[in-house]
């Protein structure tokens, strides 16, 4: 039981509510000024539900008080405690209005019915703060009649399980689920999502804002005509970043060492890919710089990095010459990387048709294969890498072969202009909607790598012919650029942009903000 202590000594048992303490304080007020000489401890004993009395409940305690006869001070027992309390008449005390605001009530009748009349007042007040005191349901908040919950998935929850856990009415979660299914499936929900919900003052649905990542929330929203459901990005800041390495073991293990995303290794070679196979020319000791983006977004006044965005300005300096790019874009809005000089770093042909991979096998006159166990030419250069890895064809072209062809497996070959035709073996699947006839672009993914046919191991066999004879894809050739160029009226623009990116990149200035992020 919580009860008031006595006024002689320092309190030392469980902290007392401001109902209690006030009227404490109240009471000796009206015995002071009533002069009875009263010493003893004034204490009345309340159980917790005391703490909760509305204003209700004290207009019924003052109303009992002005019905008692003594004119001094009366005996209330509650649990077997005392308590002297002056008696008031009941027009004296203010009303309370579901507004919460306080009506002024008729004069006092003495100074003992002001003191009681202010100890009530102040009583309010205080309740009211002793409840926003105390711990909110978890992911909860109340303001003004409404209600905001906020949760995060944690491994093994779903939003229907967090929602329920903060008292959401399976009528309310299905509300939701079906508002939102439209442009997310909470099937697909991942631990750490996070979720903001929002009801009035009736309970009803305002607002769900639900955000599967960093960049991006899905908002179901009350409208005059239901509900809508927008997805919507969030946007991001930049800063500029430069880093300077040396090969180690691989690009890849190189800058994730240095703490930098692995992710702008692959981002690196894409921008060489006309001019360096990093899978066949990267040695240990070549060079690299980078100039790149970090994208970050504001949450709760806090930077949160969100993950590298582009390359501004790349050099590479090693066994496969030196190759310098800036990127540029144009009039058209449509960004491309050259070289200093103006020319585009694109080619007719690229040199590997996937990402940056592993050599496992080079083009060889006479090779011991590795399932037939004879030595046999190898027409082609085997990349190895993760079933499902995507592949793209080398040069823009047309499809003449979809399909199952002996130990290639799942083939695809690709006729290109100058009587060159590209062969992609041991598929485990073909791009959607591939088939013979099809135009194909440069970069255009045209499957998948896998292990079908005669394979160890899942990679893929990329072999070209010339008017129907093998040739080591390694020789093509890489140095016919692509007719493009930075056009005449955007030249100026791009001696600017080419001569700051290029100090930036020399000098490794301070990273700094460049504003929203594309």
């Amino acid at each position: 039981m919580y009860s008031l202590p006595s006024r002689q000594g320092p309190r030392t048992g469980p902290r007392r509510s401001p109902l209690r303490d006030t009227l404490w304080r109240a009471n000796a007020s009206l015995c002071s000024e009533s002069g009875d000489g009263q010493k003893a401890t004034h204490r009345m004993g309340f159980g917790r539900r005391a703490r909760r009395i509305s204003s209700i409940g004290l207009l019924l305690i003052a109303g009992f008080g002005a019905g008692l006869q003594a004119s001094e001070a009366e005996k209330v027992h509650r649990t077997g405690e005392v308590g002297s309390y002056a008696s008031v008449p009941i027009n004296s005390l203010p009303v309370y209005r579901s507004d919460g605001s306080a009506s002024q009530a008729s004069a006092p009748v003495s100074e003992q019915h002001a003191a009681l009349a202010r100890a009530i007042q102040e009583t309010a007040v205080l309740q009211d703060q002793s409840e926003s005191e105390q711990d909110p349901a978890p992911s909860s908040v109340s303001s003004l009649g409404s209600r905001i919950i906020r949760g995060k998935l944690a491994r093994g929850q779903s939003v229907s399980s967090v929602l329920r856990l903060n008292n959401v009415s399976p009528q309310m979660v299905r509300k939701i689920d079906q508002g939102i299914r439209s442009k997310f499936d909470f099937r697909k929900a991942q631990p750490g999502d996070s979720f903001r919900m929002s009801l009035d003052e009736n309970g009803e649905l305002i607002s769900f804002r639900y955000r599967p990542s960093l960049e991006e929330i899905v908002v179901l929203r009350q409208s005059m005509d239901g509900y809508t459901v927008e997805r919507e990005a969030i946007p991001l800041q930049s800063k500029l970043e430069r880093m300077h390495g040396t090969v180690e073991s691989s690009l890849y293990k190189s800058i994730r060492g240095m703490g930098h995303d692995p992710v702008l290794a692959s981002a690196f070679a894409d921008i060489f890919a006309w001019d360096i196979d990093f899978t066949r020319h990267l040695k240990a000791g070549d060079g690299f710089t980078i100039l790149y983006e970090k994208l970050y977004l504001e949450d709760e006044g806090e930077e949160v990095y969100v993950r590298p965005g582009r390359i501004l300005a790349a050099k590479f300096d090693g066994s496969a010459g030196e190759h310098t790019a800036v990127y540029f874009e144009e009039e058209d809005g449509i960004g491309h990387y050259f070289r200093p000089d103006g020319g585009t770093l694109e080619q007719e042909y690229l040199v590997a048709p996937l990402k940056y991979s592993r050599v496992s096998s080079k083009y060889s006159t006479a090779r011991n294969h590795p399932i037939l166990k004879v030595v046999r030419p190898h027409h082609g250069i085997d990349y190895a890498a993760r079933t499902g890895t995507p592949l793209w064809s080398v040069a823009d072209g047309e499809v003449i072969f979809r399909g199952v062809n002996g130990g290639f497996g799942n083939l695809v070959k690709i006729r290109h202009a100058g009587g060159y035709v590209s062969y992609y073996a041991h598929m485990s699947d073909f791009s959607t909607g591939l088939k013979v006839g099809q135009k194909v672009r440069q970069q255009q993914i045209i499957g998948y790598v896998g292990q079908t046919g005669l394979a160890t191991g899942p990679h893929v066999c990329f072999r070209v012919t010339k008017h129907g004879k093998y040739v080591n894809p390694a020789s093509l050739n890489h140095n016919k650029p692509v007719n493009r160029s930075v056009a005449d009226a955007s030249w100026s623009d791009f001696e600017l942009v080419r001569d700051q990116l290029l100090a930036d990149l020399r000098e490794g200035r301070p990273s700094e903000f460049a504003g929203n992020a594309l």
